[in-house]
């Protein structure tokens, strides 16, 4: 394997020794795991199939070469028993083949199945998926996850067990070569040396484009997704052009890199096409004239085909896996790039965000928030504490500041400084301006993961009857009916799906992102008001629009980050927390 890196070293590719270290010890991963032993298992049994394949070749070289002898000695017997014999060994070695090929498969599988769970809890632990998409560092994780994660496992396995079968491959008919004619052998090794150097220099450019064409494939295929996934409001915005021009672009950008590729391909095909026409005429070239001055059988040219045929395959790997092997340091770059991306280290200057059960407020202390892009202070030194029963609206002139500091909170910023304090993640929902409703069943939906049957239907009724969503089970057919629920409600709706999951959840504050933006203003109220009946503390980032007297607190944020609390009235004496829910009218219900 070592030549194998240092070939790698000189058609420099995007890969240093840390990243084959970090190869390893994921082998060593792989070995300890729950799979290791399974996996050690099908290992074994196919080196042991290797070792069957190239005993049947060697014996295969012999039984066609007595074959051609009994010919030419027009031996009958000879010759029938030798076709016999021939047909006996093509049998074993199918059998021995198929169910190599078959072994490989399943590991490579077992395999694959066990490094895409691991990337998966990496990439959804600690809200990474959010980081590496807020950041836009790495294009296309999802596709590192999905498709080179399957390439790494695959040609993992196939070019070791290549280069182990190129192992016994030279064992095997080093000495059937040497004993027809050592000159033959000598031919062998040298022009397998000169063919690599060839491949080497002429194909060293495709490690860089099959890097690149890799995003290039995804990021067509990301604007096609994003055609399907927004084709109501692509359909009455009437975007098609817009839409066009970008897939062309992405689509012209694909192409012209493969263009290369195709190019760099053809000038390399013409050395290794000649390459292997010259493999069937040498053994013939330097056999057939020991057997012309009798020094050796007829069966022994055809011998020696196959003798050199297998040997010089095996020290051509470089020449016949070139595009492979290109690619496949192109995947192992990117898998790297993406572990690297998963396992970074949130920035030290980012708020501390901590959590305590015993909290019964949300706090902000010397809390200065920036913006990613500029350094641009958002929110500065803010130092307030929410205490539950009081309710807070958010307004700024920056919806930048109203952003940063919803997602601050929820522990989603990561540039910045001060401290957060709240009761966790379970005593605080986040509600975003466009609801989350992924397919689903409605139980699904409205309960957290592993609660599914710990609340009760009757429970989960009155919810939806609250939030006048009792019609939704009978257009969903029941709580347990998967459903595509983007496409079945309204955002109105979606919304109110949304508060019937805090209402079931019940905790202790809520932070609810522009919900008057998908919701008309008395509804609003209504649902406002419903959380305080069930002594849900609410936080609202609000617009001009939004009633202030459904609040007992104002937080006012500048452009410049500077900002002040006030009652939410006109007045500047604070005024009493209610006790009893307000209505837009003034009147205590």
């Amino acid at each position: 394997m070592r030549i194998v890196w240092s070939l790698l070293n000189l058609l420099k590719v995007p890969i240093t020794p840390a990243i084959w270290g970090r190869f390893r010890l994921m082998m060593r991963e792989l070995g300890r795991s729950e799979i290791g032993g399974k996996a050690r298992l099908m290992f074994a049994l196919l080196i042991v199939f290797l070792f069957a394949i190239n005993g049947l070749n060697v014996l295969t070289s012999y039984v066609n070469r007595d074959f051609m002898t009994s010919i030419e000695n027009k031996n009958m017997d000879g010759f029938l028993f030798y076709a016999l014999l021939f047909v006996g060994v093509m049998g074993v070695s199918t059998v021995v083949a198929v169910f190599y090929r078959y072994t490989e498969e399943r590991l490579g599988l077992l395999w694959r199945k066990w490094l895409t769970q691991r990337a998966i809890e990496r990439y959804l632990n600690d809200r990474t998926y959010f980081r590496l998409h807020a950041s836009g560092e790495l294009p296309n994780p999802d596709q590192r996850i999905a498709e080179d994660i399957r390439a790494l496992t695959a040609t993992t396995l196939s070019f070791t067990l290549m280069f182990l079968n190129a192992t016994f491959t030279v064992a095997a008919f080093s000495g059937v070569l040497w004993s027809i004619s050592p000159r033959l052998f000598v031919v062998a090794v040298a022009y397998s040396i000169l063919g690599s150097l060839l491949t080497i220099y002429l194909g060293k450019p495709l490690v860089r484009l099959n890097y690149d064409q890799l995003d290039k494939e995804a990021n067509f295929r990301a604007r096609l997704v994003h055609v399907r996934a927004n084709a109501e409001s692509v359909a009455l915005l009437r975007r098609e052009g817009r839409l066009r021009a970008r897939l062309r672009d992405r689509l012209d950008r694909l192409t012209a890199n493969f263009q290369r590729i195709i190019e760099v391909n053809r000038n390399l095909s013409f050395f290794t096409t000649g390459y292997n026409y010259l493999i069937q005429i040498i053994p013939a070239l330097i056999v057939a004239p020991l057997f012309i001055q009798g020094q050796a059988d007829f069966g022994e040219i055809t011998q020696s085909a196959m003798a050199f045929g297998h040997l010089l395959g095996a020290f051509s790997l470089i020449i016949t896996q070139f595009q492979s092997i290109s690619a496949y340091t192109a995947v192992v770059a990117r898998l790297n790039a993406l572990r690297d991306a998963m396992t970074q280290e949130t920035a030290v200057q980012a708020p501390t965000v901590e959590f305590s059960e015993a909290c019964g407020s949300v706090a902000f202390e010397r809390l200065t928030l920036q913006s990613p892009r500029d350094g641009r202070i958002l929110v500065q030194d803010l130092t307030l504490s929410i205490p539950a029963g009081v309710c807070l609206l958010v307004r700024s002139t920056s919806e930048a500041a109203e952003k940063a500091l919803f997602r601050a909170t929820a522990d989603l910023w990561y540039h910045g400084a001060g401290r957060i304090l709240h009761p966790g993640h379970d005593e605080i929902f986040f509600l975003p301006e466009r609801p989350y409703v992924p397919p689903g069943t409605l139980r699904e939906i409205l309960l957290r993961a592993g609660l599914e049957q710990g609340i009760p239907d009757w429970k989960i009724l009155d919810s939806l009857r609250a939030l006048n969503l009792e019609g939704l089970l009978d257009k969903s057919g029941g709580l347990d009916h998967e459903q595509n629920w983007s496409d079945l409600l309204s955002l109105n709706e979606q919304q109110r799906l949304a508060f019937a999951r805090v209402l079931l959840a019940a905790p202790r504050f809520v932070f609810l992102d522009h919900p008057s933006r998908s919701l008309s203003e008395c509804p609003l109220g209504d649902l406002l008001n419903l959380l305080r009946q069930r002594d849900i503390t609410y936080l609202t980032l609000g617009d001009a629009a939004d009633d202030p007297r459904f609040y007992d607190r104002l937080l006012r944020i500048a452009d410049d980050g500077s900002w002040r609390l006030s009652p939410p009235g006109n007045g500047t004496a604070p005024e009493e927390p209610p006790s009893k829910p307000w209505r837009p009218d003034g009147a205590r219900s």
